[in-house]
């Protein structure tokens, strides 16, 4: 997959300079528009940003959607972040991060940072949902959370060339999209986390840990003993001390 996007990048010269100055005027941008209220206008900018995947021919018009779907969660979110801050300086805190995405972090292409890549976007996608859908239907909720899980987790595997990414990006899609099913019906939230976005970043990244570590051959019993007890303890605490009578769905 990730020679296809190498073919629609910049490979050097004026066109990469341009490409660097868009990245960083982008975020910028944003913040313009998310000051004067027009984010819907900031959603659609940060989609035409993204009109190479579709600079090709027709056929591999998927393969680049796909690719490029973590760094539109990535965007997206911000998004959501930028307009759910009453505070301008956490907007420009925002902008910042979102100005390192997209000129250190998303150009990247060894596997630590592909990876890294796959758990920011995981991250900055549950929390979005977290902040900016509390309201939405369940049915909404549901979709966007496997939605999540699927794209984080195939980016993640195709780091590794794992060849059963297609399949294990399917059940974490799933995964994610059954368990915002059932705890959606409470939607309990934990500050500016929902329950099921916690549970599913606690899981996720307790299974990437042990993925990644045992890709590397560095997971040892001890730390595989550690991060599933971790993973536990966190799912017993958050079942055994939330109020399930708060339902507000």
């Amino acid at each position: 997959m990730r020679p296809l996007v190498a073919k629609i990048k910049p490979a050097g010269g004026f066109s990469q300079v341009v490409h660097i100055s868009l990245n960083v005027l982008l975020p910028i941008m944003l913040f313009i528009l998310v000051r004067i209220n027009f984010v819907q206008l900031a959603l659609v900018l940060i989609l035409l940003s993204k009109w190479r995947m579709l600079a090709v021919r027709p056929r591999f018009w998927w393969a680049n959607v796909r690719a490029n779907a973590v760094d539109l969660v990535v965007g997206v979110s911000i998004l959501v972040f930028m307009a759910n801050t009453p505070s301008q300086l956490l907007q420009v805190l925002w902008v910042v991060l979102y100005g390192v995405w997209l000129t250190v972090i998303k150009p990247a292409s060894n596997t630590p940072m592909v990876a890294l890549q796959a758990s920011l976007g995981y991250l900055a996608g549950l929390l979005a949902l977290s902040v900016g859908w509390e309201t939405a239907p369940l049915y909404g909720l549901v979709l966007m959370a496997g939605i999540i899980c699927y794209i984080s987790a195939h980016h993640f595997f195709d780091a590794f060339d794992e060849s059963h990414t297609r399949m294990l990006a399917y059940v974490w899609g799933y995964f994610g999209a059954a368990l915002m099913w059932v705890l959606g019906h409470w939607l309990l939230f934990y500050g500016a986390v929902s329950q099921p976005s916690l549970l599913l970043l606690s899981l996720g990244y307790g299974f990437a840990t042990l993925y990644y570590l045992d890709h590397f051959d560095r997971l040892s019993v001890g730390v595989r003993r550690q991060v599933l007890f971790i993973m536990l303890a966190i799912v017993i605490i958050v079942i055994a001390f939330s109020d399930w009578g708060n339902k507000i769905v």
